[in-house]
């Protein structure tokens, strides 16, 4: 076990661990530490503890000092001077009259080196640019092209749910999702109702999975045969968070459709829940897969709105990258 301290140097940034060395560090504390980029200050997010050595990138830097009130206004400096350098980079930008867009201005803490972060939809070939800025401020510039995601979590905003982004609140960093999630979670594959604020697929997607990924693995999926307390039937619809299932009798007519729970039938024959594969372009399942869970209050043979019916599973997939 190695004794850390873990740092972040921006608001919801990703947590790099540091040997404390001697020092008497608490979370919160502000401390100066060297990094791949020069001396930086970051902000204690995880005080003094033990992590297996598997979890440490060699070699684990020592931090340099606590950071005092003079490195403080030093990097209160610099703010200022990036809301400068802003200002100044997207004029020579235009000047240049390159397409790309500024998003965010990075003084490194010894002012070493100016970072300027941009999105643009293609290459960008900035090398006079990079030289304009050096003539301007004298010192090293980068200039580093960000995606979608990145640029969204900079700039922040409110997501849909009417909360601030959770990329900018409390996501230290990106966890992958998939189409297959929302397909999962029984939720409407329309691009524009899965789709974040950055243009791919919403983050919270990945916050329940774990909880559906159990839920599917012990709920038997539509077209199961089951044996219930009436006698034997067929699953025609799921209430997967309820643990609810819908059932047809097969000595009923059409309309004996009975409820019951998980606990008290019995799977005599059990049919796959449907991954997202099964969806194809144009297909009219009203974005569920023959097999796949019903959400809440949908029954098995109503379909979505005719506006969500035909999935283009080519556009689903790009909201992945």
């Amino acid at each position: 076990m190695v004794q850390i301290i873990g740092v972040r140097f921006r608001f919801a940034g990703r947590i790099y661990y540091f040997d404390p060395d001697e020092f008497e560090i608490n979370k919160g504390d502000y401390v100066v530490v060297e990094t791949v980029r020069g001396i930086e200050l970051g902000e204690v997010a995880m005080g003094r503890q033990e992590v297996p050595e598997e979890k440490i990138v060699a070699p684990l830097k020592k931090i340099v000092r606590i950071a005092s009130e003079e490195d403080i206004e030093r990097v209160e400096r610099n703010k200022e001077k990036e809301r400068d350098a802003y200002g100044i980079c997207e004029r020579k930008i235009a000047l240049h009259k390159l397409e790309m867009k500024l998003i965010d201005v990075e003084y490194t803490f010894d002012n070493n080196k100016i970072l300027f972060y941009f999105s643009a939809d293609g290459r960008v070939d900035f090398r006079e640019l990079v030289k304009d800025l050096a003539s301007v401020f004298k010192t090293r510039i980068e200039l580093r092209q960000i995606g979608v995601r990145d640029e969204t979590k900079m700039l922040g905003g409110i997501g849909i749910c009417g909360r601030c982004l959770c990329c900018k609140s409390f996501l230290s960093e990106f966890h992958p999702v998939s189409i297959k999630m929302a397909k999962e979670q029984g939720l409407s594959l329309n691009p524009t109702k899965i789709s974040g604020t950055c243009g791919r697929l919403m983050c919270c997607l990945k916050y329940e999975q774990d909880a559906y990924e159990h839920l599917l693995s012990k709920t038997p999926a539509v077209g199961s045969i089951v044996d219930t307390p009436g006698g034997r039937g067929t699953v025609v619809g799921v209430s997967l968070l309820k643990g609810r299932l819908k059932v047809k009798l097969d000595n009923g007519n059409d309309t004996d459709i009975a409820e019951h729970g998980l606990e008290e039938i019995e799977v005599i024959k059990a049919v796959r829940h449907a991954s997202v594969e099964t969806g194809r372009k144009g297909g009219r399942n009203g974005g569920h897969a023959a097999g796949a869970p019903v959400p809440e209050g949908e029954h098995a043979n109503g379909a979505a709105d005719a506006a969500e019916a035909d999935v283009d599973i080519d556009e689903l997939r790009a909201l992945e990258g």
